[in-house]
Protein backbone atom coordinates (compact mmCIF):
# COMPACT_ATOMS: atom_id res chain seq x y z
CA UNK A 1 0.00 0.00 0.00
CA UNK A 2 1.29 3.36 -0.90
CA UNK A 3 2.01 5.76 2.01
CA UNK A 4 -0.69 7.78 1.02
CA UNK A 5 -3.17 5.32 1.61
CA UNK A 6 -1.99 4.75 4.44
CA UNK A 7 -2.20 7.78 6.07
CA UNK A 8 -5.83 8.18 4.92
CA UNK A 9 -6.32 5.01 7.13
CA UNK A 10 -4.35 6.36 9.97
CA UNK A 11 -6.48 9.87 9.12
CA UNK A 12 -9.79 7.62 9.28
CA UNK A 13 -9.68 6.51 12.18
CA UNK A 14 -9.27 9.68 13.91
CA UNK A 15 -12.36 11.16 11.84
CA UNK A 16 -14.47 8.28 13.03
CA UNK A 17 -13.41 8.19 16.43
CA UNK A 18 -15.18 12.20 16.82
CA UNK A 19 -18.75 10.33 16.10
CA UNK A 20 -21.58 11.39 14.44
CA UNK A 21 -20.81 14.86 14.52
CA UNK A 22 -17.91 14.58 11.94
CA UNK A 23 -19.78 12.40 9.34
CA UNK A 24 -19.42 14.89 6.44
CA UNK A 25 -15.24 15.01 7.16
CA UNK A 26 -14.06 13.17 4.43
CA UNK A 27 -10.17 11.64 6.11
CA UNK A 28 -9.20 11.48 1.98
CA UNK A 29 -9.52 15.19 1.69
CA UNK A 30 -8.62 16.50 5.28
CA UNK A 31 -5.20 14.23 4.32
CA UNK A 32 -4.96 15.88 0.80
CA UNK A 33 -5.22 19.68 2.80
CA UNK A 34 -2.13 18.57 4.93
CA UNK A 35 0.21 17.48 2.17
CA UNK A 36 -0.63 20.58 0.44
CA UNK A 37 0.71 22.61 3.37
CA UNK A 38 3.19 20.57 4.71
CA UNK A 39 5.09 23.08 6.44
CA UNK A 40 3.06 24.76 9.16
CA UNK A 41 5.37 28.08 9.88
CA UNK A 42 8.57 29.41 8.80
CA UNK A 43 10.75 27.93 11.33
CA UNK A 44 9.73 24.71 9.72
CA UNK A 45 10.86 25.72 6.20
CA UNK A 46 14.12 27.13 8.28
CA UNK A 47 14.60 23.82 9.45
CA UNK A 48 14.09 21.62 6.28
CA UNK A 49 16.10 23.91 3.91
CA UNK A 50 19.06 24.22 6.72
CA UNK A 51 19.13 19.99 5.78
CA UNK A 52 18.90 20.66 2.45
CA UNK A 53 22.02 23.22 2.15
CA UNK A 54 23.87 21.98 4.91
CA UNK A 55 23.85 18.00 2.64
CA UNK A 56 24.62 20.03 -0.24
CA UNK A 57 27.55 21.70 1.05
CA UNK A 58 28.92 18.24 2.31
CA UNK A 59 28.55 16.93 -1.71
CA UNK A 60 30.39 19.91 -2.71
CA UNK A 61 33.24 19.20 -0.28
CA UNK A 62 33.35 15.61 -1.68
CA UNK A 63 33.15 16.65 -5.60
CA UNK A 64 32.69 20.44 -6.72
CA UNK A 65 31.21 19.54 -9.80
CA UNK A 66 28.05 19.29 -6.94
CA UNK A 67 28.10 23.30 -6.86
CA UNK A 68 24.41 24.97 -6.31
CA UNK A 69 22.75 27.69 -8.28
CA UNK A 70 20.23 30.33 -7.41
CA UNK A 71 18.46 33.36 -9.21
CA UNK A 72 17.10 36.54 -7.53
CA UNK A 73 13.53 36.92 -7.28
CA UNK A 74 12.12 40.11 -6.23
CA UNK A 75 8.59 39.21 -6.13
CA UNK A 76 6.61 35.53 -4.72
CA UNK A 77 5.40 35.14 -8.31
CA UNK A 78 8.92 35.47 -9.37
CA UNK A 79 9.98 33.12 -7.26
CA UNK A 80 7.00 30.75 -7.74
CA UNK A 81 7.51 30.72 -11.26
CA UNK A 82 11.13 29.77 -11.52
CA UNK A 83 10.68 27.16 -9.06
CA UNK A 84 7.58 25.59 -11.52
CA UNK A 85 10.25 26.10 -14.52
CA UNK A 86 12.85 24.43 -12.82
CA UNK A 87 10.85 21.40 -11.92
CA UNK A 88 9.47 21.52 -15.80
CA UNK A 89 12.70 21.61 -17.02
CA UNK A 90 15.22 19.59 -14.64
CA UNK A 91 12.29 16.84 -13.08
CA UNK A 92 13.23 18.23 -9.88
CA UNK A 93 14.71 21.11 -7.52
CA UNK A 94 18.12 19.39 -6.36
CA UNK A 95 20.96 22.01 -5.78
CA UNK A 96 18.34 25.45 -6.97
CA UNK A 97 17.78 27.89 -4.92
CA UNK A 98 16.33 31.38 -4.38
CA UNK A 99 18.57 34.48 -3.76
CA UNK A 100 17.41 37.32 -1.79
CA UNK A 101 18.73 40.85 -2.60
CA UNK A 102 18.61 43.75 -0.88
CA UNK A 103 19.69 45.85 -4.10
CA UNK A 104 15.86 44.60 -5.56
CA UNK A 105 14.28 45.49 -2.18
CA UNK A 106 15.22 48.74 -2.11
CA UNK A 107 14.64 49.61 -5.98
CA UNK A 108 11.50 47.46 -5.92
CA UNK A 109 9.84 46.83 -2.59
CA UNK A 110 10.45 50.22 -0.72
CA UNK A 111 7.63 52.23 0.11
CA UNK A 112 9.50 55.45 -0.50
CA UNK A 113 9.82 54.14 -3.96
CA UNK A 114 12.70 52.98 -6.06
CA UNK A 115 15.80 53.43 -3.49
CA UNK A 116 19.59 52.66 -4.59
CA UNK A 117 21.26 49.80 -2.78
CA UNK A 118 22.51 52.14 0.80
CA UNK A 119 20.14 50.54 3.16
CA UNK A 120 17.50 52.97 3.42
CA UNK A 121 14.73 50.78 2.74
CA UNK A 122 13.01 49.61 5.56
CA UNK A 123 14.68 46.30 7.39
CA UNK A 124 10.77 44.94 7.71
CA UNK A 125 10.64 44.50 3.69
CA UNK A 126 13.70 42.10 4.28
CA UNK A 127 11.98 39.22 5.97
CA UNK A 128 8.20 40.35 4.47
CA UNK A 129 9.70 39.26 1.20
CA UNK A 130 10.93 36.03 2.72
CA UNK A 131 7.42 34.96 3.94
CA UNK A 132 5.99 36.27 0.50
CA UNK A 133 8.21 33.91 -1.95
CA UNK A 134 7.26 31.14 0.81
CA UNK A 135 3.82 31.41 0.57
CA UNK A 136 4.05 30.61 -3.01
CA UNK A 137 6.42 28.26 -3.12
CA UNK A 138 4.02 26.72 -1.02
CA UNK A 139 0.97 27.26 -3.03
CA UNK A 140 3.06 25.71 -6.08
CA UNK A 141 2.81 22.68 -3.99
CA UNK A 142 -0.55 22.89 -3.43
CA UNK A 143 -1.88 23.37 -6.81
CA UNK A 144 0.80 20.49 -8.27
CA UNK A 145 -0.75 18.43 -5.74
CA UNK A 146 -4.05 20.01 -6.65
CA UNK A 147 -3.47 18.42 -10.13
CA UNK A 148 -2.61 15.22 -8.92
CA UNK A 149 -4.89 14.51 -6.58
CA UNK A 150 -7.97 15.47 -8.86
CA UNK A 151 -6.39 12.97 -11.28
CA UNK A 152 -6.35 10.07 -9.14
CA UNK A 153 -10.11 10.61 -8.96
CA UNK A 154 -10.34 10.55 -12.30
CA UNK A 155 -8.74 7.26 -12.95
CA UNK A 156 -10.36 5.81 -10.06
CA UNK A 157 -13.82 7.28 -11.83
CA UNK A 158 -12.65 5.14 -14.92
CA UNK A 159 -11.47 2.65 -12.98
CA UNK A 160 -7.81 2.89 -14.40
CA UNK A 161 -5.72 0.52 -11.95
CA UNK A 162 -2.40 1.72 -13.93
CA UNK A 163 -3.00 4.83 -13.47
CA UNK A 164 -3.83 4.90 -10.42
CA UNK A 165 -1.18 3.24 -9.18
CA UNK A 166 1.50 5.63 -10.85
CA UNK A 167 -0.74 8.69 -9.34
CA UNK A 168 -0.34 7.16 -5.86
CA UNK A 169 3.72 6.94 -6.38
CA UNK A 170 4.12 10.63 -7.95
CA UNK A 171 2.03 11.63 -4.63
CA UNK A 172 4.09 9.38 -2.47
CA UNK A 173 7.78 10.54 -4.29
CA UNK A 174 6.48 14.34 -4.86
CA UNK A 175 9.31 16.76 -4.23
CA UNK A 176 8.68 20.52 -2.76
CA UNK A 177 9.14 23.90 -4.50
CA UNK A 178 9.90 25.10 -1.54
CA UNK A 179 14.45 25.51 -1.56
CA UNK A 180 16.71 27.65 0.09
CA UNK A 181 16.56 31.13 0.18
CA UNK A 182 20.45 32.76 0.90
CA UNK A 183 18.40 35.87 2.28
CA UNK A 184 20.54 39.66 2.60
CA UNK A 185 20.81 41.27 5.34
CA UNK A 186 22.87 44.03 4.33
CA UNK A 187 25.19 45.29 7.08
CA UNK A 188 22.78 44.43 9.77
CA UNK A 189 20.79 47.42 9.78
CA UNK A 190 21.81 49.64 12.68
CA UNK A 191 24.41 47.94 16.06
CA UNK A 192 24.70 44.00 16.60
CA UNK A 193 20.86 44.26 18.60
CA UNK A 194 19.54 45.70 15.28
CA UNK A 195 20.74 42.88 13.42
CA UNK A 196 20.16 40.02 16.10
CA UNK A 197 16.58 41.34 15.85
CA UNK A 198 16.25 41.37 11.82
CA UNK A 199 17.55 38.12 11.30
CA UNK A 200 15.01 36.58 14.03
CA UNK A 201 12.52 37.98 11.44
CA UNK A 202 13.80 36.72 8.38
CA UNK A 203 14.55 33.15 10.59
CA UNK A 204 10.85 32.98 12.06
CA UNK A 205 10.18 34.18 7.73
CA UNK A 206 11.83 30.83 6.59
CA UNK A 207 15.21 31.80 6.60
CA UNK A 208 18.27 29.22 6.45
CA UNK A 209 20.89 31.22 5.34
CA UNK A 210 21.73 35.11 5.90
CA UNK A 211 24.38 36.47 4.34
CA UNK A 212 25.85 39.91 5.81
CA UNK A 213 28.55 42.05 4.71
CA UNK A 214 31.46 43.86 6.87
CA UNK A 215 30.32 47.47 5.70
CA UNK A 216 29.54 50.34 7.76
CA UNK A 217 25.60 50.21 8.05
CA UNK A 218 25.00 53.70 8.03
CA UNK A 219 27.62 54.14 5.23
CA UNK A 220 26.51 50.95 2.85
CA UNK A 221 26.92 50.79 -0.72
CA UNK A 222 26.02 48.40 -2.96
CA UNK A 223 29.37 45.90 -3.97
CA UNK A 224 29.72 47.49 -7.21
CA UNK A 225 29.59 51.10 -6.42
CA UNK A 226 32.42 53.37 -4.95
CA UNK A 227 32.86 54.55 -1.54
CA UNK A 228 32.16 51.28 0.19
CA UNK A 229 33.35 51.46 4.07
CA UNK A 230 34.38 48.55 6.02
CA UNK A 231 34.23 48.07 9.72
CA UNK A 232 37.35 46.45 12.56
CA UNK A 233 37.00 42.46 12.77
CA UNK A 234 35.63 42.55 16.14
CA UNK A 235 32.12 44.93 14.84
CA UNK A 236 31.61 42.30 12.23
CA UNK A 237 32.22 39.21 14.21
CA UNK A 238 29.81 40.52 16.86
CA UNK A 239 27.17 40.56 14.00
CA UNK A 240 28.48 37.14 13.13
CA UNK A 241 27.91 36.33 16.63
CA UNK A 242 24.27 38.22 16.85
CA UNK A 243 23.45 36.13 13.44
CA UNK A 244 24.39 32.64 15.56
CA UNK A 245 22.48 33.38 18.51
CA UNK A 246 19.32 34.34 16.39
CA UNK A 247 19.48 30.76 14.83
CA UNK A 248 20.30 29.29 18.01
CA UNK A 249 17.67 31.02 19.58
CA UNK A 250 14.78 29.70 17.36
CA UNK A 251 16.82 25.82 17.23
CA UNK A 252 17.43 26.10 14.32
CA UNK A 253 21.12 25.23 15.15
CA UNK A 254 22.54 24.44 11.40
CA UNK A 255 21.59 27.51 9.97
CA UNK A 256 24.19 28.90 7.62
CA UNK A 257 25.84 32.54 8.06
CA UNK A 258 27.67 33.68 4.82
CA UNK A 259 29.88 36.51 5.67
CA UNK A 260 30.74 38.52 2.83
CA UNK A 261 33.75 40.91 2.11
CA UNK A 262 33.73 44.40 0.48
CA UNK A 263 37.67 44.80 1.21
CA UNK A 264 38.31 44.54 -2.20
CA UNK A 265 36.97 47.37 -3.77
CA UNK A 266 36.73 49.57 -0.18
CA UNK A 267 39.43 51.56 0.27
CA UNK A 268 38.31 53.48 3.41
CA UNK A 269 37.18 52.58 6.94
CA UNK A 270 35.19 54.75 9.50
CA UNK A 271 37.05 53.61 12.88
CA UNK A 272 40.76 52.79 13.85
CA UNK A 273 40.68 49.24 15.42
CA UNK A 274 41.26 48.52 18.88
CA UNK A 275 44.24 46.55 19.70
CA UNK A 276 45.53 45.53 22.72
CA UNK A 277 48.49 43.79 21.97
CA UNK A 278 51.14 43.98 18.57
CA UNK A 279 50.10 41.29 16.21
CA UNK A 280 45.91 40.95 17.15
CA UNK A 281 43.53 41.75 15.37
CA UNK A 282 42.92 44.97 15.63
CA UNK A 283 46.73 45.36 15.31
CA UNK A 284 46.86 43.73 11.63
CA UNK A 285 43.57 46.07 11.07
CA UNK A 286 45.36 48.74 11.07
CA UNK A 287 48.49 47.85 9.65
CA UNK A 288 46.56 48.23 6.33
CA UNK A 289 46.08 51.91 7.42
CA UNK A 290 47.83 54.20 4.49
CA UNK A 291 49.67 56.97 6.81
CA UNK A 292 52.76 58.77 7.36
CA UNK A 293 55.51 57.47 10.32
CA UNK A 294 56.66 60.93 12.34
CA UNK A 295 59.33 61.32 14.96
CA UNK A 296 57.75 63.41 17.23
CA UNK A 297 54.55 65.82 18.45
CA UNK A 298 55.99 68.34 16.25
CA UNK A 299 54.87 66.33 13.15
CA UNK A 300 51.32 66.40 14.27
CA UNK A 301 48.40 69.00 13.51
CA UNK A 302 45.60 69.98 15.22
CA UNK A 303 43.28 67.35 15.06
CA UNK A 304 45.80 64.64 13.80
CA UNK A 305 45.22 61.18 14.77
CA UNK A 306 48.39 59.08 15.91
CA UNK A 307 48.61 54.87 16.40
CA UNK A 308 51.32 52.59 17.28
CA UNK A 309 52.26 50.35 14.39
CA UNK A 310 54.85 47.97 13.84
CA UNK A 311 56.55 49.42 16.94
CA UNK A 312 56.00 52.67 15.36
CA UNK A 313 54.24 56.13 15.29
CA UNK A 314 51.69 56.32 12.40
CA UNK A 315 49.43 59.13 11.52
CA UNK A 316 46.58 57.48 9.17
CA UNK A 317 45.77 60.00 6.23
CA UNK A 318 42.05 61.14 7.38
CA UNK A 319 39.98 62.49 4.32
CA UNK A 320 37.66 65.61 4.84
CA UNK A 321 34.76 63.16 5.62
CA UNK A 322 36.49 62.09 8.73
CA UNK A 323 37.18 58.29 7.06
CA UNK A 324 40.70 57.38 7.25
CA UNK A 325 42.12 55.55 3.89
CA UNK A 326 43.92 52.14 3.58
CA UNK A 327 47.18 51.38 1.85
CA UNK A 328 46.90 51.05 -1.91
CA UNK A 329 46.96 47.58 -3.75
CA UNK A 330 45.96 46.19 0.26
CA UNK A 331 42.50 44.78 -0.83
CA UNK A 332 43.91 41.18 -1.54
CA UNK A 333 45.75 40.71 1.84
CA UNK A 334 42.41 42.79 3.28
CA UNK A 335 40.38 40.33 1.64
CA UNK A 336 42.05 37.10 3.33
CA UNK A 337 42.36 38.20 6.47
CA UNK A 338 38.56 38.79 6.36
CA UNK A 339 37.91 35.21 5.01
CA UNK A 340 40.00 33.39 7.26
CA UNK A 341 38.88 35.45 10.34
CA UNK A 342 34.68 35.20 9.76
CA UNK A 343 35.51 31.43 8.99
CA UNK A 344 37.79 31.35 12.55
CA UNK A 345 34.65 32.66 14.03
CA UNK A 346 31.47 30.88 13.83
CA UNK A 347 30.83 31.64 9.63
CA UNK A 348 30.26 29.12 7.21
CA UNK A 349 30.41 30.45 3.99
CA UNK A 350 32.14 33.45 2.74
CA UNK A 351 31.47 35.93 -0.44
CA UNK A 352 34.34 38.16 -1.90
CA UNK A 353 32.53 41.15 -3.75
CA UNK A 354 34.74 41.24 -6.85
CA UNK A 355 34.88 44.28 -9.46
CA UNK A 356 35.24 41.61 -12.10
CA UNK A 357 34.07 37.78 -13.37
CA UNK A 358 37.86 36.63 -13.32
CA UNK A 359 38.83 32.63 -12.58
CA UNK A 360 42.39 33.21 -11.53
CA UNK A 361 41.47 36.00 -9.65
CA UNK A 362 38.86 34.23 -7.16
CA UNK A 363 41.25 31.13 -7.02
CA UNK A 364 44.11 33.35 -5.87
CA UNK A 365 42.14 34.32 -2.83
CA UNK A 366 40.80 31.26 -2.14
CA UNK A 367 44.30 29.43 -2.36
CA UNK A 368 45.32 31.27 0.25
CA UNK A 369 42.14 31.42 2.36
CA UNK A 370 42.30 26.95 1.98
CA UNK A 371 45.52 27.60 3.60
CA UNK A 372 44.03 28.68 7.32
CA UNK A 373 40.82 26.59 6.69
CA UNK A 374 40.77 23.83 4.35
CA UNK A 375 37.26 23.52 3.23
CA UNK A 376 36.61 27.08 3.11
CA UNK A 377 33.98 27.59 0.23
CA UNK A 378 32.35 30.70 -1.33
CA UNK A 379 28.88 32.19 -2.73
CA UNK A 380 29.99 34.53 -5.78
CA UNK A 381 28.08 36.97 -7.17
CA UNK A 382 27.84 36.54 -11.00
CA UNK A 383 26.72 40.11 -11.32
CA UNK A 384 24.70 42.04 -13.79
CA UNK A 385 26.67 45.10 -12.83
CA UNK A 386 29.96 43.28 -14.82
CA UNK A 387 30.05 43.08 -18.85
CA UNK A 388 30.24 39.50 -18.90
CA UNK A 389 30.67 39.79 -22.87
CA UNK A 390 33.48 42.24 -22.61
CA UNK A 391 35.15 40.99 -19.99
CA UNK A 392 35.75 37.27 -21.38
CA UNK A 393 36.29 38.89 -25.04
CA UNK A 394 39.08 40.45 -22.92
CA UNK A 395 39.91 37.89 -20.90
CA UNK A 396 40.88 35.83 -24.30
CA UNK A 397 42.41 38.56 -26.17
CA UNK A 398 44.97 39.03 -23.26
CA UNK A 399 45.27 35.36 -22.99
CA UNK A 400 46.28 35.29 -26.73
CA UNK A 401 48.65 38.31 -26.66
CA UNK A 402 50.41 36.40 -24.21
CA UNK A 403 50.21 32.83 -25.45
CA UNK A 404 52.12 35.05 -28.56
CA UNK A 405 48.62 34.34 -30.72
CA UNK A 406 47.98 37.19 -33.45
CA UNK A 407 45.52 39.21 -32.24
CA UNK A 408 45.45 42.47 -34.84
CA UNK A 409 42.35 42.17 -36.44
CA UNK A 410 40.38 42.53 -33.05
CA UNK A 411 40.30 45.82 -31.09
CA UNK A 412 40.77 45.42 -27.41
CA UNK A 413 38.62 48.63 -26.38
CA UNK A 414 35.95 47.52 -28.40
CA UNK A 415 35.54 44.23 -28.33
CA UNK A 416 31.83 44.62 -27.41
CA UNK A 417 30.96 44.94 -31.15
CA UNK A 418 28.54 42.86 -32.28
CA UNK A 419 31.04 41.95 -35.34
CA UNK A 420 33.29 40.46 -32.99
CA UNK A 421 30.05 37.63 -32.11
CA UNK A 422 31.03 35.15 -34.51
CA UNK A 423 34.86 35.35 -34.64
CA UNK A 424 37.29 33.01 -33.06
CA UNK A 425 37.43 35.04 -30.15
CA UNK A 426 34.15 36.07 -29.52
CA UNK A 427 33.06 31.89 -29.52
CA UNK A 428 35.70 31.27 -27.62
CA UNK A 429 34.80 33.93 -24.29
CA UNK A 430 31.17 32.79 -25.34
CA UNK A 431 32.48 29.15 -24.55
CA UNK A 432 34.13 30.31 -21.18
CA UNK A 433 30.96 32.21 -20.13
CA UNK A 434 28.96 29.05 -20.45
CA UNK A 435 31.58 27.27 -18.23
CA UNK A 436 32.39 29.88 -15.72
CA UNK A 437 30.35 28.40 -13.13
CA UNK A 438 31.64 24.66 -13.40
CA UNK A 439 35.27 25.89 -13.86
CA UNK A 440 34.75 28.21 -10.70
CA UNK A 441 33.33 25.78 -8.92
CA UNK A 442 36.37 23.52 -9.72
CA UNK A 443 38.92 25.60 -9.47
CA UNK A 444 38.22 28.62 -7.28
CA UNK A 445 36.60 26.91 -4.28
CA UNK A 446 32.58 28.38 -5.76
CA UNK A 447 29.91 26.48 -3.62
CA UNK A 448 26.74 28.96 -4.75
CA UNK A 449 26.71 30.54 -8.01
CA UNK A 450 24.03 33.73 -7.86
CA UNK A 451 23.16 36.24 -9.67
CA UNK A 452 21.64 38.98 -7.70
CA UNK A 453 18.91 40.66 -9.69
CA UNK A 454 18.44 38.89 -12.70
CA UNK A 455 14.51 39.14 -12.45
CA UNK A 456 14.56 43.03 -12.34
CA UNK A 457 15.89 42.81 -16.13
CA UNK A 458 14.07 40.17 -17.53
CA UNK A 459 11.33 41.82 -16.68
CA UNK A 460 12.42 45.60 -18.05
CA UNK A 461 13.15 43.52 -21.42
CA UNK A 462 10.17 41.56 -21.99
CA UNK A 463 8.00 44.44 -20.81
CA UNK A 464 9.91 46.91 -23.54
CA UNK A 465 9.71 44.16 -26.26
CA UNK A 466 5.83 43.95 -25.61
CA UNK A 467 4.87 47.42 -25.14
CA UNK A 468 7.35 48.01 -28.41
CA UNK A 469 4.97 45.26 -30.61
CA UNK A 470 1.71 45.98 -28.65
CA UNK A 471 1.39 49.75 -29.01
CA UNK A 472 3.07 48.96 -32.71
CA UNK A 473 1.80 48.45 -35.72
CA UNK A 474 1.34 44.93 -34.99
CA UNK A 475 -1.02 45.73 -32.09
CA UNK A 476 -2.54 42.58 -30.43
CA UNK A 477 -0.50 40.14 -32.40
CA UNK A 478 2.50 41.80 -30.14
CA UNK A 479 1.10 39.97 -27.11
CA UNK A 480 -0.32 36.93 -28.67
CA UNK A 481 2.61 35.98 -30.90
CA UNK A 482 5.25 37.42 -28.22
CA UNK A 483 4.38 36.21 -25.25
CA UNK A 484 0.30 33.15 -25.50
CA UNK A 485 1.47 32.05 -28.41
CA UNK A 486 5.13 31.08 -27.09
CA UNK A 487 3.32 30.18 -23.78
CA UNK A 488 1.10 27.31 -25.15
CA UNK A 489 4.05 26.16 -26.98
CA UNK A 490 6.75 26.18 -24.47
CA UNK A 491 3.91 24.93 -21.72
CA UNK A 492 3.91 27.01 -19.51
CA UNK A 493 1.76 26.54 -16.60
CA UNK A 494 0.92 30.29 -16.02
CA UNK A 495 -1.15 30.34 -19.63
CA UNK A 496 -3.97 28.66 -17.29
CA UNK A 497 -3.83 32.10 -14.96
CA UNK A 498 -7.00 31.09 -13.43
CA UNK A 499 -5.53 27.59 -12.40
CA UNK A 500 -2.12 29.52 -11.21
CA UNK A 501 -4.31 31.84 -9.31
CA UNK A 502 -5.93 29.21 -7.09
CA UNK A 503 -9.04 29.11 -8.79
CA UNK A 504 -9.11 25.15 -9.11
CA UNK A 505 -7.86 24.31 -5.73
CA UNK A 506 -10.95 27.00 -4.26
CA UNK A 507 -13.02 24.29 -6.05
CA UNK A 508 -11.79 21.68 -4.92
CA UNK A 509 -12.02 22.76 -1.43
CA UNK A 510 -15.88 23.83 -1.95
CA UNK A 511 -16.83 20.18 -3.05
CA UNK A 512 -14.67 19.38 0.25
CA UNK A 513 -16.90 21.93 2.30
CA UNK A 514 -20.55 21.63 0.32
CA UNK A 515 -20.14 18.65 -1.62
CA UNK A 516 -22.93 18.50 -4.10
CA UNK A 517 -24.24 21.97 -3.50
CA UNK A 518 -20.89 23.42 -4.39
CA UNK A 519 -21.16 26.05 -6.76
CA UNK A 520 -17.47 25.83 -8.79
CA UNK A 521 -15.91 28.18 -11.22
CA UNK A 522 -14.12 25.09 -13.22
CA UNK A 523 -17.53 24.61 -15.15
CA UNK A 524 -17.88 24.39 -19.28
CA UNK A 525 -18.00 28.02 -19.31
CA UNK A 526 -14.62 28.88 -18.15
CA UNK A 527 -12.91 30.41 -20.48
CA UNK A 528 -9.71 28.60 -19.60
CA UNK A 529 -10.90 25.60 -21.51
CA UNK A 530 -9.35 26.93 -24.43
CA UNK A 531 -5.61 25.82 -23.39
Amino acid sequence: MSAYLDAVAQLEQTVKGQGAGWNAISAEYALRMQLQNRFKTGLDIAQHTANVMRADMAAYDADSSQYTQSLGCWHGFIGQQKLISIKKHFGGTKRKYLYLSGWMIAALRSDFGPLPDQSMHEKTAVPALIEELYTFLKQADARELGGLFRELDAARAADQQGKVAELLAKIDNFESHVVPIIADIDAGFGNEEATYLLAKKMIEAGACAIQIENQVSDEKQCGHQDGKVTVPHADFLAKINAVRYAFLELGIENGIIVARTDSLGAGLTKQIAVTKTPGDLGDKYNSFLDGDYIQSADDIQNGDVVVKANGKLLKPKRLASGLFQFKAGSGVDRVVLDCITSLQNGADLLWIETEKPHIGQIAEMVNRIREAVPNAKLVYNNSPSFNWTLNFRQQVFDAWQAEGKDVAGYDRAKLMAVEYDGTELGLEADKRIRTFQADAAREAGIFHHLITLPTYHTAALSTDNLAKEYFGAAGMLGYVEGVQRKEIRQGIACVKHQNMSGSDMGDDHKEYFSGDAALKAAGKDNTMNQF
